[in-house]
């Protein structure tokens, strides 16, 4: 009877042994951050939200030279120029200034929400292209390998070479 136990115990214990081991190989990771720069739409993405950031920083410098003439021009004739006259045009510069200001806070959240609208569309079409991978080659798990993701070490299959070829590239 005592043997009996004891091999049962084993049996439970091999058995257990082999569903780790099993569950250990259900797990994948992939870097989805070189994964998404890799992407043609990723560098399409990337010249058009250069382009734009391009077209406010042009905007930026115009407004920033238009402001620098004002104040030089303004202090040359200060002294010559009324109490009245200088403060309304002290409360020019100031109202210019917060202008600027406005438009780069403005732009740098329009660069922004257009960068979340154009990545995201890149994003889900990775993800997609990942699961599809993952599912069909079994895995229960795929961790994100990029830097900052909270994965210390990824010594298990990598899944990029696998998600390209699904992707195309």
């Amino acid at each position: 009877m005592k043997q009996l136990k004891s091999l049962l115990i084993a049996a439970v214990l091999l058995l257990g042994l082999s569903q780790t081991a099993t569950a250990q190989s259900k797990v994948a990771h992939i870097d989805v951050s070189e994964l998404m720069s890799q992407m043609p739409e990723m560098k399409a993405a990337n010249s058009q939200l250069e382009q734009l950031s391009k077209s406010y920083d042009t905007e930026y410098r115009t407004m920033v030279q238009e402001f620098q003439a004002k104040i030089k021009k303004y202090d040359a004739e200060a002294a010559t120029a009324g109490d009245a006259l200088n403060e309304t045009r002290a409360k020019e510069v100031q109202d210019l200034q917060q202008r600027i200001q406005q438009y780069q806070q403005n732009a740098t959240k329009e660069l922004q929400d257009k960068q979340e609208a154009i990545y995201k569309p890149i994003l889900e079409k990775s993800r997609n292209a990942i699961q599809k991978v993952a599912r069909a080659k079994g895995y229960l798990y795929v961790l994100d390998a990029s830097t900052g993701s909270g994965v210390i070490l990824a010594d298990g299959p990598d899944l990029m070479a696998d998600v390209k070829k699904e992707l195309g590239f």
